[in-house]
């Protein structure tokens, strides 16, 4: 009996090793969690976002919507889907509230394409240069908001905001070829109007040379 009381004393206990085990899997369950959890944005992360960035993100909803109202809406809606919504990634928070500002601004003016039965003319890709031609190189925001809502739209997402062809299409719920029909008529306007604002202050101009 005593050696088997000894043998059996030289092996540790297995329910002791089981559950030392299974607390360190638990352990490493929780690390991988938070760790897991730290890579994406909460609600204070979005908070210091809107509070940050909270004139360029109402600028944006203004844009689109063409609306004090419905911009500031816009934006509080953004936010509340921010917070409630899908998880983002810490490094694309940014991104991902002023795509929820886009998406609120197209639920709220639902803008549709106007369907034109002429083909398609060759996409017009003017640079920056042509375009900025307002104060400080800045284009200016009233001929932004006198384009059509859809138009608008197109030009401030893929142009100011940077958005694919492909995102905008799916985001606005239409075709490529609308999206570059859309944009072609915004760039049009836009550098018409551009041209226009050169020829009213050009007499301005020679008139300030002749002093």
């Amino acid at each position: 009996m005593v050696r088997a009381f000894g043998f059996r004393s030289g092996f540790p206990n297995e329910r002791a090793l089981r559950f030392r085990d299974k607390e360190m899997t638990e352990r490493g369950h929780i690390q991988v969690r938070e760790e897991q959890a730290n890579q994406y944005a909460n609600r204070e992360d979005f908070h210091a976002i809107f509070t940050e960035h909270l004139h360029e993100f109402y600028q944006l909803s203004f844009l689109l919507t063409r609306d004090p109202a419905k911009a500031e809406r816009c934006l509080v809606s953004g936010l509340e889907d921010c917070v409630t919504g899908n998880r983002a990634f810490r490094e694309w928070a940014r991104s991902w509230a002023k795509r929820t500002i886009v998406q609120n601004a197209i639920r709220e003016l639902k803008p549709r394409p106007i369907h034109s039965n002429s083909p398609l003319s060759e996409t017009i890709l003017p640079d920056n240069g042509q375009l900025l031609s307002g104060p400080g190189g800045h284009i200016a925001m009233d001929v932004v908001l006198g384009l059509e809502d859809f138009e608008r739209f197109v030009f401030v997402m893929s142009f100011l905001e940077h958005y694919s062809e492909h995102d905008c299409a799916l985001l606005l719920g239409c075709s490529l070829r609308e999206i570059r029909e859309g944009r072609n008529r915004a760039f049009r306007e836009l550098m018409d109007s551009s041209q226009r604002d050169l020829l009213q202050n050009q007499p301005f101009m020679q008139e300030n040379k002749r002093r």
